[in-house]
């Protein structure tokens, strides 16, 4: 079942999710259920908040990025097999330069900005069985998983910009609390006004 993405300025985009175990009623069904909401608004990844709820959980699927002729060939390589499920993750360890890169957002349509992110990151997390991992990411696989990440502690891509950048965008942000914003797809506005 496609849900409707839980647009800016929705207190659930705010709040750190709190971890889940097998117990987490009807998981197998929510994992499908974002998987579907994800490919539907072309996502590379979605957290729970984005869906209405405060747990511990994002999927990704980086594969598009593959097909991007402007990666080297190692990235394309890698991100073309970045279909993941990470539930309770967490980011052990982040080195390397920050970097800069082009990020949007599903519940911030229309709005794209440069991000700086570590180079490389350290995570640990547990897969839809419940096996725990551990692996080390790199470049935008690492970019990706730390935008998601950021998700689930309540924060969203347009807070790491500069002052100014904000100043910039604020009524576009403003405009997408309200509801005054297409999307190609479902989005759930809990500032617009009723009538």
């Amino acid at each position: 079942m496609i849900l409707p993405i839980v647009a800016y300025g929705d207190p659930v985009l705010r709040k750190v999710g709190i971890e889940i175990d097998k117990e987490y009623p009807e998981l197998d069904t929510l994992i499908t259920n974002m998987k579907e909401t994800m490919y539907k608004a072309s996502g590379v990844g979605l957290a729970a908040p984005q869906i209405g709820k405060a747990i511990r959980l994002f999927i990704i699927d980086a594969s598009p990025f593959g097909e991007d002729e402007e990666l080297s060939e190692e990235d394309r390589n890698v991100l073309a097999d970045f279909k993941h499920v990470f539930i309770n993750p967490k980011i052990v360890e982040e080195k390397g330069d920050e970097w800069a890169f082009n990020e949007g957002c599903l519940s911030i349509p229309d709005v794209r900005e440069d991000v700086f992110r570590q180079e490389e990151i350290t995570i640990e997390y547990q897969d839809e069985k419940f096996e725990k991992h551990t692996r080390t990411l790199n470049g935008l696989a690492a970019r990706v998983f730390q935008h998601e990440y950021d998700h689930i502690e309540g924060i969203l891509f347009t807070d790491k910009l500069s002052t100014l950048k904000k100043r910039l965008i604020k009524k576009k942000l403003e405009n997408i609390s309200k509801g005054k914003i297409k999307a190609d797809y479902r989005m759930r506005f809990t500032k617009l006004k009723k009538k």
